[in-house]
């Protein structure tokens, strides 16, 4: 897998290739979190940096 590119959005490597499709963009101070399920025009989850980088090093989301 790529290393993400700052700024752009990409298809997290957990969605399948149906309608279950999360999308994820990495800006300097926040992540973002959007469903693809309405092509994006939904919410956008906004997460700040320490709290997106605390959540990905807990692992909970390996269960």
């Amino acid at each position: 897998m790529k290393k993400p590119v700052m700024s752009e959005w990409y298809k997290s490597s957990f969605s399948d290739a149906g309608k279950e499709c999360v999308e994820v963009r990495h800006d300097p101070a926040v992540t973002l979190v959007r469903d693809m399920k309405d092509n994006g025009r939904g919410p956008v989850l906004a997460f700040p940096a320490d709290v997106w980088t605390n959540f990905i090093d807990s692992g909970i989301w390996q269960q």
